[in-house]
């Protein structure tokens, strides 16, 4: 079996410094609305979920919109929910890191125009 393009793919998602930092700082969304769900009392529904949604948009929007082709019901449970969350987030950090290798990898015109010979 020939793993290049899974290695490829991990390191499109994980191998640059703009994924990792994406990826961090849904991670550290993802703590903070764990902590005001489960330790926050609240008076009325907190929206602090709303900001993994931001951040995972727009992929989560198409997974969610596809899901309720199938149901509604399917759409709105959380074993359905969560997976979506976090395929989509790693879908937005594999399409960061190829942006990052195209601009990384063009070729500069400034550098490779040969000078002018008088």
């Amino acid at each position: 079996m020939n793993s290049r393009p899974l290695t490829g793919l991990a390191r499109l998602t994980f191998g640059n410094r703009a994924s990792q930092v994406y990826l961090g700082l849904v991670a550290a969304v993802a703590v903070f609305v764990a902590v005001d769900t489960l330790f926050v009392a609240h008076d009325d529904a907190s929206f602090a979920g709303v900001w993994l949604f931001l951040l995972a948009a727009p992929t989560i929007f198409v997974f969610v919109l596809g899901g309720g082709l199938f149901g509604e019901a399917l759409a709105d449970s959380a074993g359905f929910l969560y997976p979506a969350l976090v395929l989509s987030v790693l879908i937005q950090a594999a399409a960061l890191g190829a942006f990052v290798r195209l601009l990384r990898d063009r070729p500069d015109r400034h550098r490779s125009a040969r000078p002018r010979e008088a």
